[in-house]
């Protein structure tokens, strides 16, 4: 049931809001929904504009297989349990009803009676809309009828191979990035407000894609929106669906991609939400062992349930097809692929060859993956996978999960570990930020250094940093020139690009006010210089994966703590030479081996007065020489600042 691009072009509203028509649930609905593949079900369960008989009202319907009764309850009956009961349609478990006279923005909840007739005041599973927490009622809406201006966007997009593209994003918590200054209360700025000032803020630091936390209904602020309630539903934290609607297409009219988190791993526990929807465990699987993760308090889907894959992998199309949404980046990933993924010995239960592969789960990214790829090209899946899982980003057909990038944690790691080394212990672990290109070409890898390196007492990314305050800053901007010098796409965490030095809290905005300081306000200026370098040089994105893009030319030199490297795009022009010193001491004369006896440009000098540095220049042009270094005929030689990072064009 996949279509491409242009043909869901055609079926897209422009303008005018539609007059609603009958919906209804056909048996080719229920039989499609329980073989799994109704990729559409969102636009038949929920609640949805319809007219019946003349009257408009809104149509509901909802997934109970094992309920005895089913009531839907709300503002518009005076929230009276028992005056509009659904019908439930053939053996599949769906129930509907259609109750006229229902308008937007009314509140709703599901009155589901177990089969022991118990009560379950139920929010609805696919609603699009959802009241502001504490409430956790569902509310009507109507997603028809935006104006959206992003198709030349979604058609370039189609086309893109995005291995050969520039990757920056920017990793972002709404709720947090900026507050209100009015003292209103959250100080919640709405979907649009944060459009008209984030995309400024992306287009002038230089990024091309933006990370969006947390954008699923969730109930509790301290889970950022990795506990889910409301799949379906943009917070409404925020704002309304269409004001998100706003956002992402002002954000594609400035050239920015849109990715979003998705927690397919596992779900809240709340009393309103998927648990129990029934009186059973129709969402989770019934053994608790498979079913519950002890470790966060939250339940598992059942993936080997159709109908469950069907609500998961429809929900990742309305995103993309409601929102226009480029790319997810599936949460957790790891947590679904391995059975004793944080349990004890008898917490889980071993597949049917004794193993601990989830063997569902990796079906259901077989059949995601393989899915939105046939039929969207151009859009993103990544994975957050933290283990040395096998072919990740692999095609399916060569027993591969089919994401389109992952998240190379293990260079995360070892970045993060070295860069917090007084640089005198640095020499002993100096091939830990050479290890990751040994397994570079294994995967299509994204470096990221994400909202999860700063919390949790694990320090700023600032405050990792060994020595003075002033020294913190001149090793980050040599770690921030590895990483993007390094093979892989990028990612930044807000706030660390101006160098935060407080740990993130979803509670507050980021501390703009260090924008004031000299030093964060030159952080910030060179990372722009470094996000405008990255975008410019092909050779820094065209070749990530394969070592023709990417060369040691000084891998060894742990005794001063110092590497060197070259990077070439397709057409071996516009090559850059990176070197970077991870120690306070000037290394004079300081020899680098290089491909070609060329001149080499300066582009980039870390130790700048302009970024905070001390003002030791680097010539601006060197020629190398017939000197042979490192196994190679060639080298040039400069003093090398203390805690510098330099980059050349040759």
């Amino acid at each position: 049931m996949g279509v491409t691009y242009m043909a869901e072009k055609k079926k897209r509203t422009s303008c005018v809001k539609a007059e609603p028509t009958k919906v209804f649930i056909s048996e080719a609905d229920q039989y499609l929904f329980a073989q799994g593949t109704h990729y559409d079900i969102y636009k038949k369960l929920g609640a949805h504009p319809s007219e019946e008989d003349g009257k408009k009202g809104y149509f509901f319907g909802v997934w109970a297989p094992n309920a005895s009764k089913v009531y839907v309850i709300g503002e518009f009956n005076n929230w009276n349990e028992t005056s509009h009961p659904m019908t439930k349609l053939g053996s599949g478990g769906i129930w509907s009803v259609f109750i006229p006279g229902v308008k937007i923005n009314q509140l709703y909840k599901f009155l589901v009676i177990s089969a022991s007739g118990e009560k379950l005041y139920k929010a609805d599973p696919f609603a699009n809309y959802a009241e502001m927490r504490p409430g956790n009622a569902s509310k009507t809406t109507d997603l028809s009828g935006f104006k959206w201006s992003d198709d030349k966007w979604l058609a370039e997009r189609s086309e893109k191979d995005m291995n050969k593209e520039p990757m920056a994003i920017y990793e972002c918590h709404i709720g947090s990035w900026m507050k209100h200054p009015d003292g209103t209360e959250d100080g919640f700025y709405s979907y649009r407000e944060f459009a008209d000032r984030i995309v400024d803020y992306l287009k002038d630091m230089g990024y091309t894609h933006l990370e969006l936390m947390g954008i699923a209904e969730y109930p509790y602020d301290g889970s950022w929106g990795y506990q889910v309630t409301g799949y379906y539903a943009p917070t409404s934290r925020h704002g309304e669906p269409k004001d998100f609607m706003y956002l992402i297409n002002k954000l594609h009219k400035a050239g920015i991609g849109v990715i979003l988190d998705w927690v397919p791993a596992h779900f809240a526990t709340d009393a309103h939400g998927l648990g129990r929807f029934d009186g059973s465990c129709i969402f989770e699987h019934p053994d608790p062992r498979l079913g519950e993760h002890p470790d966060w308090g939250t339940k598992i889907f059942n993936y080997g349930k159709t109908e469950v894959k069907n609500f998961l992998i429809a929900n990742v199309l309305f995103w993309l097809r409601e929102f226009h949404i480029d790319g997810i980046r599936v949460d957790a990933v790891a947590s679904m692929l391995y059975l004793d993924y944080g349990k004890q010995d008898g917490q889980w239960v071993p597949n049917i060859y004794g193993g601990n592969k989830n063997l569902e789960a990796i079906e259901f990214f077989k059949h995601l993956n393989s899915l939105i790829h046939g039929s969207y090209p151009g859009f993103l899946t990544i994975a957050e996978e933290s283990t040395a899982w096998p072919k990740v980003t692999g095609d399916v057909e060569d027993d591969g999960l089919g994401f389109s990038f992952k998240w190379n944690m293990g260079w995360m790691h070892d970045f993060c570990e070295y860069m917090k080394l007084d640089p005198y212990f640095r020499k002993s672990n100096h091939y830990a930020m050479t290890f990751a290109m040994s397994y570079n070409n294994s995967e299509n890898y994204i470096l990221p250094l994400s909202h999860d390196e700063v919390v949790h007492l694990k320090c700023s990314m600032l405050n990792k940093m060994p020595g003075y305050h002033v020294d913190k800053f001149a090793n980050l901007r040599d770690g921030y020139t590895f990483m993007f010098g390094h093979s892989g796409k990028k990612l930044l965490f807000m706030g660390q690009d101006f160098a935060q030095e407080r740990e993130w809290s979803e509670a507050r905005e980021l501390d703009w006010f260090l924008l004031g300081e000299d030093l964060n306000k030159s952080m910030q200026n060179y990372v722009r210089e470094l996000l405008h370098l990255y975008r410019k040089f092909p050779c820094l994105w065209e070749i990530d994966n394969d070592w023709e893009g990417f060369e040691w030319m000084n891998a060894d030199d742990a005794d001063r703590s110092t590497y060197s490297f070259v990077r070439r795009s397709k057409k071996d022009k516009k090559r850059l030479l990176f070197v970077v010193n991870m120690t306070p001491m000037r290394w004079e004369k300081y020899r680098v081996p290089v491909p070609v006896k060329k001149k080499y440009k300066l582009l980039l000098n870390s130790d700048d007065e302009q970024f905070g540095g001390n003002g030791n220049e680097i010539p601006k042009e060197i020629q190398a020489e017939a000197v042979p270094c490192h196994f190679k005929d060639y080298s040039i030689c400069f003093d090398l600042p203390p805690y510098g990072a330099a980059v050349f064009q040759f």
